[in-house]
């Protein structure tokens, strides 16, 4: 009987990762077949991945699909099941309870072409516009979308039509209200 190999943690596997980057960076520059070598390996790698989704059921589809590594694999080797845009979709509603938890609110509104679109709004009833680490919320849900979706090119927010701009009430149609004695 085979035994059950050991998991990473996923600590394990992002310290993994960062080495891995590290040595190919070092690899770039580097004349010979090591690259090649990584190069293929890679290919191979893919082509069994995607041989496994080829006999998995919906269920396991669905399933791998959502391991944040596998998924990751698959969108590398260009297999993942799921469309660019429903993938980005997710990404943003696993980060909408992080906005709102800082008091704004995030919303997928959609693909146009190649990018994505969101709707955004930070604490502060201020919107996109103010401040007050809007700027790392808006790069932390680009860099997320992107990460799942590398097809799309880049992350726009919009504006949400559904809120109401304030009323603009001109000061020259604002009536002083007469006092009791004026009224008499």
């Amino acid at each position: 009987m085979a035994e059950t190999a050991v998991r990473l943690a996923d600590p394990e596997v992002e310290a993994r990762l960062a080495r891995l980057d590290e040595v190919l960076a070092g690899l770039e520059g580097t004349p010979g077949p090591a690259l090649e070598a990584v190069r293929l390996l890679t290919e191979v790698y893919g082509e069994a991945l995607a041989r496994v989704l080829d006999h998995a059921d919906a269920r396991l589809r669905e399933r791998l699909a959502d391991d944040e590594l596998a998924g990751h694999l698959m969108v590398l080797h260009g297999i993942h099941p799921e469309a660019p845009e429903r993938r980005a979709a997710r990404a943003v509603e696993k980060l909408r309870p992080v906005v709102r938890d800082r008091g704004g609110d995030l919303e997928w509104a959609g693909v146009d072409g190649q990018v994505a679109r969101v709707r955004l709004s930070t604490g502060g009833g201020c919107g996109s516009g103010c401040g007050g680490g809007s700027s790392d919320v808006t790069e932390a849900v680009r860099a997320a979308v992107l990460a799942v979706a590398p097809e799309l090119t880049a992350v726009e927010t919009v504006p949400d039509e559904r809120r109401a701009a304030p009323a603009f009430v001109p000061l020259t149609t604002i009536k002083r209200r007469a006092t009791p004695q004026e009224a008499r």
